[in-house]
């Protein structure tokens, strides 16, 4: 019979993370579902959200994804490639966040993850890594760039 130890994390920790290395998210097609239901969550119904009348009148033409919502649907990306699992503590900030393009329904996004800057916290046991985080859609555009600072653990010691 083997003895299971129990949940160990799949995330990275700290230590883990090198400066100028690229994680690379899995893709996410946006829906005109996603859309309506971000407007109903948030309450933005903004007419380039939901008005295709107004959109039509707009250069994108049709509605566009909510800002915000395309920043939820890549922190979710960066959730399911593992490296947050069970490491991450907190999100610290986002700085620089850009909307460079519109993201219609239709439009499939994932994202270009890269260190650029890690800090230990005074206790030793966390630390803060900086990021630039680049949007792409399906034609290999950006969309949105960002920085964004994560507190994730340190690698605990292991007990012999």
């Amino acid at each position: 019979m083997s003895h299971h130890s129990g949940y160990r994390p799949r995330g990275m920790y700290y230590e883990d993370f090198e400066v100028g290395q690229n994680i690379v998210t899995s893709r996410r097609t946006v829906t005109q579902t996603d859309i309506v239901n971000f407007a109903c969550l948030s309450g933005d119904h903004n007419a380039p959200h939901i008005d295709h009348e107004f959109c039509k009148t707009q250069p994108y033409g049709e509605p566009i994804a909510h800002g915000p919502l395309i920043l939820a649907m890549v922190g979710g990306l960066q959730c399911l490639s593992g490296i947050n699992d069970g490491t991450i503590i907190a999100m610290m900030g986002l700085d620089q966040w850009r909307m460079h393009l519109p993201v219609k329904a239709g439009d499939t996004i994932y994202a270009v993850i890269t260190p650029t800057e890690k800090k230990l916290t005074s206790s030793g046991t966390k630390g803060i890594v900086t990021c630039d985080r680049i949007v792409y859609n399906q034609r290999n555009e950006i969309v949105h760039t960002m920085l964004i600072s994560n507190m994730y653990k340190c690698r605990p010691i292991e007990a012999t």
